[in-house]
């Protein structure tokens, strides 16, 4: 799991004391995020309920689940980037288990806007979905004897 990218968010966001200058961090983390591939930016990938264009990608690799993230707004991508950066590299159960309460811990959560905040719970949700298809699959594929 990720959680060392967890720990480290965590330490450098704790480190900041001010909430612009937090903000500030989560707009450079959505900046240097990966290119997101052109050919996911459709309505497939948009995480609905978000006033701003989220796209979230999956991808599923021997066993491990990893998100492609964009937006067109920079606090929205900045939030996706961490959550990118925590749960790609980790199991469908890990992500399922895994609870993304290092946003409030931070500070991060309580001071977005109740628009965001839904888009937020929206943008966990599609990654936890994505989480128990992903682990359906597998266990198709290797049922039980």
């Amino acid at each position: 799991m990720s959680l060392k990218h967890q720990t480290a968010l965590v330490a450098a966001l704790s480190r900041i004391g001010d909430q612009n200058e937090k903000f500030r961090y989560l707009v450079d983390l959505g900046r240097k995020a990966p290119p997101y591939p052109e050919e996911f930016r459709n309505e497939t990938f948009i995480v609905k309920g978000c006033i701003s264009q989220l796209w979230l990608h999956p991808n599923f690799n021997d066993g491990m689940v990893y998100f492609d993230i964009d937006s067109d707004a920079a606090i929205p991508k900045g939030i996706a980037a961490i959550l990118a950066k925590v749960y790609s590299g980790c199991s469908p159960d890990e992500i399922l288990s895994h609870d993304p309460s290092f946003l409030t811990e931070v500070g991060i959560e309580q001071h977005l806007s109740m628009n965001r905040r839904n888009g937020l719970s929206n943008l966990i949700k599609q990654i936890k979905l994505y989480a128990m298809a992903f682990k359906s699959l597998e266990s198709s594929k290797n049922p039980s004897p």
